[in-house]
C-alpha cells in the first residue's frame, strides 16, 4: 500500500453505533434479497447504462436505497443537465453511490481493484466507470486527463474527493487533484452533502461503511435498521472560472459538502507530550475545552481515545488526523501510534496548529 493513500481513522468498533430500533428478521431478509436482486440487475445492465434514459437510472438508484428500508429526502436545486459536470460529495456508505446517481446519472470514479473483480469488474468497466490506481501516484495525471476528457464530452463524473469513507459524524478534507479536471474542461462543479439520520432524527452511523467493516455486515446493519433516513442536499453549483486554481475550488466544494450547524467536520490535532506528570495534568483540561466547529467534544470520548494508546477522539470517531506532523497515515503510525511517547488531543483551529 502506498504511503500517500488517503485514509480515514474511522472504524466500525469506535464509530458505528447500531440503531436501537430494529425491524423484524423476516423483513430484514426480504429487504436484503431485494437489494441484492436490484444491484445484480444494475451490474448486468451496466454496459447499457449510456443508452438508458436518465429517468430510468434515477428510478433504479432510488429503488436500491428504498429497498434497503432507507427513506430518502432530497433538498436543494436540481443539478445542471446537458453539460459536463463534476459531482462531488462526502463519502459515508455504499448507499452514497445510488444516492449520488439519483441526483444526476454519472460515470463513477472507482478504485482500480474493482476492475479485477470476477464478472462484475468487467461489466462495470464496460458501463463507463473510470478507475484510479491509488497505489501509483505517477498514474494520477493520466486519470485526471481521462476525467477531463469525459467532462469535455458533456458527461457527468461523480467523485468522492475524500478518498475514503468516514463515519458521518466526522468528515475529511477534499483532495485537490480531481478538481484540476474540472478546471481543464471548463465545467461546473456540483457539491452534494449526504447525511444519515436515525429514527429519532439524530445523526446516525448505522449506514457507515468504514475501516475493515465487511460488506455483508454493513448490508445487514442497514436492512435491519428501523426508520433510517438519507438526506441529500444539493448545494449551489460552482460555475466555471469562479475559482482560479484547484486549491480554492476544492476548498469551496468542501465547504459546500460539509455539515451545517456546528457539526463535526475537519478536526485538527495537538500532540501532547505524555511522558511526565505535567502532561498528565494537562490532557484532561485540554480535552474538556476542545471544540470542533463550535460543538463541544465530549470529555469522556477524548479520554477514551487517550486510554486506547494515545489516539485522539472527536465527538464522532475517536481519531481524525489532519495535523501537519501526522497528516499521512504512515507518519501517524510512526510518531503517534501506540507505544510512542506522544499522545494526541483534538483542538480547534487549522490543522497542524497548536493553541
Amino acid at each position: 500500500m502506498s504511503v500517500w493513500l488517503p485514509s480515514a481513522p474511522c472504524t466500525p468498533r469506535a464509530c458505528v453505533r447500531t440503531t436501537v430500533s430494529r425491524t423484524g428478521v423476516p423483513r430484514a431478509v426480504l429487504r436484503l434479497m431485494t437489494v441484492v436482486v436490484l444491484v445484480a440487475a444494475g451490474v448486468v445492465l451496466a454496459p447499457l447504462s449510456g443508452r438508458l434514459p436518465a429517468r430510468t437510472v434515477r428510478w433504479w438508484s432510488r429503488s436500491v436505497v428504498r429497498a434497503a428500508g432507507v427513506r430518502v429526502r432530497t433538498t436543494g436545486a436540481s443539478a445542471p443537465t446537458g453539460t459536463g459536470l463534476l459531482l462531488v460529495a462526502n463519502h459515508i456508505s455504499w448507499l452514497d453511490i445510488p444516492l449520488l446517481a439519483a441526483v444526476r446519472p454519472a460515470r463513477m470514479l472507482a478504485k482500480d481493484e474493482i476492475r479485477r473483480w470476477p464478472v462484475a469488474g468487467a461489466l462495470v468497466a464496460r458501463g463507463g466507470v473510470l478507475f484510479i490506481d491509488r497505489d501509483r501516484l505517477r498514474a494520477l495525471p493520466a486519470t485526471v486527463a481521462r476525467i477531463a476528457d469525459a467532462l469535455r464530452a458533456g458527461q457527468a463524473v461523480a467523485v468522492f474527493p475524500e478518498g475514503s469513507t468516514w463515519c458521518g459524524r466526522a468528515q475529511g478534507h477534499f483532495r485537490r487533484a480531481v478538481f484540476q479536471a474540472a478546471l481543464d474542461a471548463g465545467v461546473p462543479v456540483q457539491p452534494v452533502h449526504i447525511r444519515y439520520r436515525d429514527r429519532d432524527g439524530a445523526a446516525g452511523t448505522a449506514a457507515a461503511f468504514v475501516g475493515d467493516d465487511p460488506l455483508l455486515v454493513s448490508l445487514w446493519r442497514v436492512v435491519s435498521a428501523r426508520g433510517l433516513m438519507a438526506e441529500v442536499e444539493v448545494r449551489p453549483v460552482l460555475a466555471p472560472g469562479s475559482h482560479p486554481d484547484r486549491r480554492t475550488l476544492a476548498a469551496a466544494a468542501a465547504a459546500g459538502a460539509r455539515v451545517r450547524g456546528g457539526a463535526v467536520a475537519e478536526v485538527g490535532v495537538r500532540r501532547v507530550l505524555a511522558s511526565g506528570p505535567q502532561s498528565d495534568r494537562r490532557a484532561p483540561a485540554d480535552a474538556a475545552g476542545a471544540r470542533v466547529r463550535g460543538a463541544a467534544v465530549p470529555e469522556a470520548e477524548v479520554r477514551s481515545g487517550l486510554a486506547s494508546g494515545g489516539r485522539p477522539g472527536c465527538g464522532a470517531c475517536r481519531a481524525v488526523i489532519l495535523s501537519a506532523g501526522c497528516r499521512l497515515w504512515w507518519w501517524r503510525r510512526l510518531r503517534c501510534g501506540p507505544g510512542s511517547r506522544r499522545a494526541a488531543v483534538p483542538v480547534v483551529g487549522r490543522a497542524g496548529r497548536s493553541s
